[in-house]
This record gives structure tokens, C-alpha cells and sequence, in this order.
């Protein structure tokens, strides 16, 4: 039997999840209100990466360098559904035009990072090792 069929499986892009990122965010009724966020395709992934490259020289030399910050913000405002950062009406509450922007004046640290490592998290891109180190931690 060909180990075929167990490649042939469906892709997890458009994938959804809710997520509590902070107790701060209520809604009407008093409880947390959930961020949705939702798994992309390795191709958008790779577009994101694309764009978030920058040129800088090293020894005379042009080097094509991805800036992190620049590419985790395009992450997570690609990967978030709910908050919509680039609704006008939240970027003008946080001083910015940008929707890129929004989620690190809206979030504190340890917030962002818990958006962040939700994200990685749905989208399967943390090690094998990164996992089993929090699953130790929990």
C-alpha cells in the first residue's frame, strides 16, 4: 500500500480558532471577549516574508536581511480576523493610520506575545522543541 493517501489530506489555511488574550478585553456582559485568528497558506506566509525584507550592507556588501518586527506584524494582522486592526475607527483610537501599528499600541508585551505564540501555534510554526519545552512549563 502507497504511503500516498496519507499525504493527500486538506490544507489547514482559512482555519479559525478564538483565543483569550487578555482579561482586560470585556464585552457587555463582563466576560473576556476572544481575539479569532485563523491559519494561513505557506504561500501567503512566503508573500509576507517577501515584503518584509530589507537590503542592508555588510562589509560594502548588499545583504537581503527579513526584518522580524516588521514580518511578525504582518503576521498578525494577517492572521487576525477579530479585532479588525484595520478598521479606521480602531486605528484612529490608537494614533495611527497604519493597521501594521495597531496591535503594538493596543496590546501590552505580554499580550502581544501571547497573540503572537497563538498564531504560531495555529499555524504549526513552532519546533517541535519550542513544544515540548512548554509542554514541560505547563
Amino acid at each position: 500500500m502507497s504511503a500516498l493517501k496519507a499525504f493527500l489530506q486538506p490544507s489547514v489555511e482559512g482555519v479559525t480558532k478564538e483565543v483569550i488574550i487578555s482579561e482586560r478585553f470585556k464585552g457587555e456582559d463582563g466576560k473576556p471577549v476572544p481575539f479569532v485568528i485563523k491559519a494561513i497558506s505557506q504561500k501567503e506566509n512566503e508573500k509576507l516574508a517577501r515584503m518584509s525584507r530589507k537590503t542592508a550592507k555588510v562589509d560594502g556588501v548588499p545583504v537581503e536581511k527579513t526584518d522580524s518586527i516588521l514580518y511578525t506584524r504582518r503576521l498578525i494582522l494577517a492572521c487576525v480576523q477579530e479585532p479588525d486592526f484595520s478598521d479606521q475607527e480602531m486605528c484612529k483610537y490608537y494614533g495611527t493610520e497604519d493597521p501594521l501599528e495597531v496591535p503594538s499600541q493596543m496590546l501590552s508585551v505580554g499580550e502581544y506575545n501571547r497573540l503572537s505564540n497563538a498564531i504560531l501555534e495555529l499555524n504549526d510554526m513552532k519546533s517541535m522543541g519550542e513544544k515540548s519545552e512548554e509542554a514541560k512549563n505547563s
